[in-house]
């Protein structure tokens, strides 16, 4: 499983999206998240400014990836 790291407490779903580099752009992500596509620690996230934060795990397309915080 991928992991991205965050510098801050959160990242808001869609930019997790394009860091992750599941999507190309912010009106992708914003797509793909509104239709459902997207779950975020097993359940369907619709909202592409949810907040993730350090072991949340995000799902897309068969693909997932684990947010994890290196904040000091």
């Amino acid at each position: 499983m991928e992991s991205i790291q965050i510098k801050d407490d959160f990242i808001k779903l869609g930019q997790a999206l394009k860091l992750a580099g599941l999507v190309d752009s912010g009106v992708e992500a914003k797509e793909v998240i509104t239709s459902g596509k997207v779950k975020c620690n097993g359940e369907t996230a619709v909202q592409r400014g949810k907040k993730l934060v350090d072991g949340d795990l995000v799902e897309y397309e068969g693909k997932s990836f684990k947010v994890v915080s290196n904040k000091m």
